[in-house]
């Protein structure tokens, strides 16, 4: 959605659109569900009777806050039934446009997504973008004590199911191309020592794509299956490939073998990948394609 700033009331949603992007991308983990969550809010927006509206900020928090909650809703029903493994739709992190500054890794977005829809509201709003419980009851349409219990449930699983944020360095970036090269080319001995032990692979093709359905655990048999791959695609790099940031993590993406548009981030720690998230559903990546030109 391409907006100009050509009278007062598309200035102000402009100017809150950052915000309202950051917000919403959080609550669902998806680049495309978020910008149509954005084209409803401007057009309520434009609906609305400004004289009734006191603070236009807070307003456009609700809109998006409760059409995140209505999607989220029809979101886990459709989630039940997602083949294999569901993983956040990636997002560019070199961009300033969107201001996406605060943390978006992949680790924070799935364990947002095993909260309650109204526990992840109430986290975000708080402990995310520092909203008073006050604002957040207005929004959750439940009282601020409510709304204070609710953040606090949500932060401890939060805790519990993200307790260490990866390591952000240029050591990361060459890591990720260390990484990107040997995955590639099938060599398993440089793999060994790039990978934990302890590594876990995670892939999303969303029964679109190749893809694992389940989680890959260790350092053998996560070089064993990137081997395989590698063999399968020639031992080679693909032609058209770039190193960036996704969700904050260093990252690659590639067009590979089989026509798909892949991307792949990685966590480190002690100067070891501890996590790798291959992203291969085609509905997921579609939006990076003018990335990799």
């Amino acid at each position: 959605m391409t907006l100009q700033a050509t009278d007062p009331d598309t200035k102000v949603f402009l100017q809150m659109r950052p915000r309202l992007f950051a917000a919403a991308y959080r609550m669902l983990g998806s680049v495309s569900d978020t910008e149509d969550i954005l084209q409803e809010a401007y057009l309520r927006w434009q609906r609305s009777d400004r004289s009734a509206i006191q603070e236009p900020a807070g307003y456009l928090i609700r809109i998006t806050t409760r059409l995140c909650l209505d999607l989220l809703k029809s979101a886990r029903v459709r989630r039940e039934t997602y083949p294999g493994e569901w993983l956040p739709e990636p997002v560019l992190t070199e961009d300033p446009t969107e201001l996406l500054d605060q943390d978006v890794t992949v680790a924070l977005l799935l364990a947002l997504d095993r909260l309650s829809p109204l526990e992840r509201a109430a986290f975000l709003l708080h402990d995310i973008f520092d909203d008073a419980y006050t604002d957040i009851a207005a929004t959750l349409d439940r009282s601020p004590e409510a709304c204070r219990q609710l953040a606090a449930r949500a932060r401890r699983k939060v805790q519990q199911l993200s307790p260490k944020p990866p390591e952000q360095s240029q050591h990361g970036m060459d890591l990720a191309e260390a990484f990107f090269r040997a995955s590639k080319t099938g060599d398993t001995a440089a793999l060994s020592q790039l990978l934990a032990q302890d590594v876990v692979l995670i892939s999303d093709g969303g029964g679109k794509a190749i893809a694992a359905l389940n989680p890959i655990y260790g350092v053998d048999r996560v070089a064993r299956l990137l081997d395989g791959v590698a063999r399968k695609a020639g031992r080679r790099l693909p032609a058209n490939w770039r190193l960036c940031r996704l969700n904050r993590l260093p990252a690659m993406m590639c067009w590979s073998e089989d026509g798909v548009l892949e991307t792949t981030a990685i966590e480190i720690l002690e100067r070891r990948i501890t996590r790798i998230y291959v992203t291969r559903n085609p509905d997921k990546t579609r939006h990076l394609e003018r990335a990799l030109v």
